[in-house]
């Protein structure tokens, strides 16, 4: 029988989340783009939640819908499709199918395009969960692994995960994005703290939205937010100053977006925040399966 939930490898270096049989998420990695992402994201109504690049500005092509980046790595802009510095994925590691989930692990390095050698490795582990009347949860944790000792990641307000809104979601077209405190739109929720985002509008069937969740242990939680009313939301680590990650300590970032059907509800979000925040750590270990080198599991709880 086929799992309900799939990751399934396609041609041209991309990878569909599928969940009974219906794609929810597609992952892109060819070493053509600057950096991978995910593109689209799919909610429940089956309209794309995600864009790619701004709905009006030209200069924002770098806006792919989801993706990892940061504009100060040792001084070195990863954010803009600069033609130097360069995100791309080295190797996959699993692809996971299960009844309640599907997984992936990646490994991607980051260069910064003058210099062979590779400034830092980020594992990545996204993870989706199928919700009710179609919803799904996309669970991202990073962890990033210096090839130095250590490194700085500098203060500044784009990095790490960002997300662009589909146009009819944006608020310039009649969508609304509101905090974990209730909080609406830019002027009220730019560069404040807050332990989740919501980006909610109208679509071909109604309401629905990407709820965006900072696990509480990331560093700075609750963290602050780089917010624009054009579609674009992003937890800024560095905001209010620098992080480091050393081969010791590597950093590690934990994040779920939730596409959800309706208008936001607060006590749903705040459930949801909850549950997130409960979870252990995901891993990647040596599979003790028949033809598979490696699995995904949880970490054990205390």
């Amino acid at each position: 029988m086929i799992p309900h939930c799939q990751v399934i490898p396609l041609p041209d270096y991309q990878a569909s989340f599928r969940i009974g049989g219906q794609e929810r998420l597609r992952w892109h990695f060819g070493s053509h783009y600057p950096r991978p992402f995910f593109f689209p994201f799919v909610g429940p109504s089956g309209d794309w939640l995600t864009r790619m690049g701004h709905p009006g500005a030209p200069d924002h092509d770098h806006h792919r819908s989801i993706w990892f980046a940061h504009a100060k790595v040792l001084g070195i802009n990863f954010w803009e499709d600069a033609p130097a510095p360069r995100i791309r994925q080295k190797r996959w590691l699993c692809y996971q199918d299960g009844a309640q989930e599907a997984s992936m692990a990646v490994l991607i390095g980051w260069y910064d395009g003058h210099d062979p050698k590779e400034l830092l490795e980020q594992e990545l582990i996204a993870a989706i969960r199928p919700g009710a009347d179609g919803e799904t949860s996309l669970e991202l944790q990073s962890t990033f692994r210096p090839a130095a000792e250590s490194l700085e990641f500098g203060k500044t307000n784009f990095g790490f995960l960002a997300v662009r809104m589909a146009k009819n979601l944006s608020g310039d077209f009649g969508g609304k994005i509101t905090n974990s405190d209730g909080k609406v739109g830019e002027p009220a929720i730019f560069a404040k703290p807050a332990r989740w985002m919501d980006y909610s509008g109208p679509g071909t069937k109604g309401d629905e939205g990407i709820t965006y969740f900072d696990h509480s242990s990331n560093p700075g939680h609750p963290v602050c937010w780089h917010v624009r009313e054009d579609g674009w939301m992003g937890a800024s680590v560095c905001l209010n100053g620098p992080v480091i990650t050393s081969k010791k300590e590597p950093l590690v970032l934990r994040y779920l977006l939730h596409a959800h059907t309706g208008a936001l509800i607060m006590e749903k979000a705040a459930a949801a925040a909850k549950e997130f925040n409960s979870r252990t750590r995901l891993k990647v270990v040596k599979s003790t399966k028949k033809h598979q080198q490696f699995e995904i599991v949880r970490e054990k709880g205390a």
